[in-house]
């Protein structure tokens, strides 16, 4: 087992049509932390772009990972690279949109349910357990009456996009603060910001 290495998981759906959409929020993030490491992805047999390195030299190994499949389909992927890389679940932290938290705003947590996230679902159900660490970035609810999948699947609007880098480099602060304090310290720094 990897002693140092963490398995960091950015959520979304492959291809161009997806990329600035609330629900790729998880890999927009994942692409800040890759951009502090260096390097790019590239293909793994897991199903998945994989890019290693550390943020610091002889610090933790990060292994970041943006699953092929669509969302509901991460959590054979996800198992598939914690096992190849022998990483126990409390050593995998999962980036990923969330409609119940307001816009902007993150809150970090281990385990739980999904809260009818099915990209948790499935992943939870591949590992054989929930105990995960997520960084849930909110989207915040539809407007109107908004279908909510339609929602996650519209892009930013303008004027959300300069809020969406700070709420971005945030999510990247947090990984690193988990990484690096534990999650107990990373939720009283992250969720002491309040809104991103």
């Amino acid at each position: 087992m990897a002693v140092d290495a963490w398995l960091v998981v950015g959520l979304g759906n492959p291809g161009a049509k997806y990329e600035s959409t609330r629900h790729n929020v998880g890999q927009m993030a994942l692409d800040v932390l890759a951009g502090r490491i260096g390097g790019s992805y590239s293909a793994h047999k897991a199903g998945a772009r994989v890019l290693e390195g550390r943020v610091m030299p002889g610090g933790p190994k990060y292994i970041l990972a943006k699953p092929n499949s669509f969302m509901n389909l991460s959590g054979g992927p996800v198992s598939s690279l914690a096992k190849f890389y022998g990483i126990a679940s409390e050593r995998i932290i999962v980036l990923h949109d969330e409609l119940d938290i307001e816009a902007h705003t993150l809150k970090l947590k281990s385990g739980g349910g999904h809260g009818g996230h099915n990209g948790l679902r499935d992943i939870a159900k591949a590992l054989g357990t929930p105990d995960f660490i997520r960084v849930r970035i909110g989207v915040g609810r539809p407007p109107g009456r908004q279908d909510p999948a339609d929602f996650v699947l519209s892009p930013f609007a303008s004027g959300e996009r300069d809020d969406l880098g700070v709420t971005l480099e945030l999510a990247a602060d947090a990984v690193e603060r988990i990484v690096d304090a534990g999650l107990l310290q990373a939720q009283q720094e992250i969720h002491g910001k309040g809104k991103a």
